[in-house]
């Protein structure tokens, strides 16, 4: 499937748009508790840690968002978005969504 963040993809042709698709991932708070107990990973103001669980949860919010697209017969997506969100009581977890539209290229 092709992803793209752009409105349309150089050289194909956007047949059928299949709807807005999203994927979504949250991180819990033992993430946080854990991270920050091994402060001492940061090097250089960088948590190696909690990239690494950033973008686990990032490669689940593209796997569901492309498992939906594929439901909904699309063969690539574009305009895709990714945001993150801080939510839960008092900001204990932490959420990646990312959002496109479903379409059908020739």
């Amino acid at each position: 499937m092709l992803l793209s963040t752009t409105p349309s993809i150089e050289g194909k042709n956007i047949v059928d748009y299949k709807g807005v698709v999203v994927g979504e991932a949250i991180l819990g708070a033992n993430i946080f508790k854990d991270m920050f107990a091994g402060i001492r990973d940061i090097v250089g103001g960088r948590s190696g840690a909690y990239e690494k669980e950033l973008a686990k949860a990032r490669e689940i919010a593209f796997t569901e968002l492309q498992a939906r697209a594929s439901e909904r017969g699309a063969n690539a997506i574009v305009g895709i978005d990714i945001d993150y969100e801080v939510v839960g009581k008092d900001g204990s977890m932490m959420m990646v969504s990312v959002s496109g539209t479903a379409v059908v290229l020739s």
